[in-house]
Formats: C-alpha cells, sequence, structure tokens
C-alpha cells in the first residue's frame, strides 16, 4: 500500500479533482492528502485515514499503515481516526478480486480498488509473454471529475506503480 499512496498522491497532486469535495453548492479543491486505506476485519472494513500523507516519508507511511492495520484489527482504531480522508485505496485483491467497484466514501469524490496480480498474457515487442498484471479500478463522482481526468489519474497511478523509481527519487 506504500506505493499506492506516494503513486495516488502524485495523481491527486496533478489532477486536484481526484482530491476535491462538494460542500454545499461550492466545490472544495484540497491542497492536503488525507488518504484512506481500507483495512479488513472480521467485522468487515474499516477505513483509517494517514494525515498529510504527501508530507511523510516511506518509513512512516509504512509503519502508519502497519499500525492501522494492527489496531484495526484489534477493534482499537478512533472513529476520529476514520474520517477526514480526502480519497480511499481499497485492496480487493488480498481477497483475491481480480475486478470489482469501489463504493465511494462521501465527501470523497472517487476511491481507487486494487485487485490481485495474477499472471496475464500481454503482448510486448510482437511477441505474447506472461507478466504480472493487476486491474485498477476507480470509481468517482461525475459532478467533480469527468472522464478525461478520471483516466489522466488512473494512468499517472499505473505509469507511477509500473516504475517504482519515480515514486522514490520523487520525479
Amino acid at each position: 500500500m506504500l506505493f499506492r499512496s506516494k503513486a495516488c498522491i502524485a495523481a491527486l497532486q496533478e489532477l486536484p479533482a481526484v482530491n476535491a469535495e462538494i460542500y454545499g453548492t461550492d466545490l472544495i479543491y484540497k491542497n492536503y492528502y488525507n488518504i484512506g486505506v481500507a483495512v479488513g476485519t472480521e467485522n468487515g472494513l474499516v477505513v483509517p485515514v494517514i494525515r498529510d500523507a504527501d508530507r511523510m516519508g516511506f518509513a512512516q507511511i509504512e509503519s502508519t499503515i502497519a499500525d492501522f492495520g494492527k489496531r484495526a484489527r484489534d477493534g482499537k482504531l478512533s472513529m476520529a481516526e476514520m474520517s477526514g480522508g480526502t480519497f480511499t485505496i481499497s485492496n480487493g485483491g488480498i481477497y483475491g478480486s481480480m475486478l470489482s467497484t469501489p463504493i465511494i466514501n462521501p465527501p470523497q469524490s472517487a476511491i481507487l480498488g486494487v485487485h490481485a496480480t495474477r499472471d496475464r498474457p500481454v503482448a510486448e515487442n510482437g511477441e505474447v509473454v506472461i507478466r504480472p498484471m493487476n486491474y485498477l479500478a476507480l470509481s468517482y463522482d461525475h459532478r467533480i471529475i469527468d472522464g478525461r481526468e478520471a483516466v489522466l489519474s488512473l494512468i499517472a497511478m499505473k505509469e507511477a506503480l509500473e516504475d517504482p523509481a519515480r515514486i522514490l527519487l520523487d520525479i
């Protein structure tokens, strides 16, 4: 989830509507990145929020996610820790999901669904080869985000995940 979080933050910074919300009749563009990370528990999913994730280093994000996971399974997360997210990442792939439609957590404008990584045949240099592949699904509020912005944000996330050096070097 660390690299996915960083890839999402980079895409949200490029396409601010994906990190926006509707408040009454106003559209609010946020300049902070509170990333919700869905965690499975015996009682269902909970979504703790990594606050100001864009200001955190790799180790800090990783330890925060690990802490949330443990405390979620122990039932020790507070309601405050599960509110205030600006974007959510849900990883149904850990349950074997190959494709699904994640549900937006209002007032957020989008959620990323990550699915299982499986070997798939792909064309590479005119040859069919087997490569690990997974699908990403973005659900989004069309009142805020149009198809162009949704596709561009997914492409930005995909490209960052396909080349983790970009995330590590912050380029």
